[in-house]
């Protein structure tokens, strides 16, 4: 999601038996999700991305930090925040990801959990408002979920 999940980093914060690894543009509203803050346990993983970032610096991001900290932790289920609203014609913000980038990061997240947990993943709709890529990222995003699945 382009928007920082304020909500979730703040119920998981203290929370030894869970990791929250999220990227979001920054700065932008709520005004969190600085790398800075990193959970009463280090289990807070924040990624900002400034305005103007696209595939190639979300894939470094989660390429480099994000996949090697979540195999770290060793889930025992991924839950994913799937938010299309960082699609480059969403008019929300100023990302720039492609649906080929949303269909990576999901094969990417089940792969992980298909290595460590057994592939299981629950994965639950957050932001879109440019309805037809909000739609086709989706779409990707579910065949991906569907491809691991079988």
């Amino acid at each position: 999601d382009v928007h920082h999940g304020n909500g979730t980093q703040d119920i998981l914060w203290d929370e030894r038996r869970a990791l929250t690894l999220t990227s979001q543009q920054f700065p932008l509203w709520p005004g969190t999700g600085r790398a800075d803050e990193t959970g009463a346990h280090d289990n807070v993983l924040n990624l900002p991305l400034p305005p103007g970032s696209g595939g190639a610096e979300m894939r470094h991001a989660w390429g480099e930090h994000a996949f090697p900290r979540l195999r770290e932790f060793r889930p025992d289920l991924l839950i994913i925040s799937a938010g299309f609203d960082a699609h480059r014609d969403d008019p929300l913000a100023q990302l720039n990801w492609g649906i080929g980038d949303f269909a990576w990061i999901t094969a990417e997240l089940c792969a992980i959990a298909a290595e460590q947990c057994g592939g299981r993943v629950v994965s639950t709709l957050e932001g879109g408002y440019d309805l037809q890529s909000l739609a086709a990222s989706a779409k990707a995003h579910v065949e991906e979920l569907i491809k691991a699945a079988t």
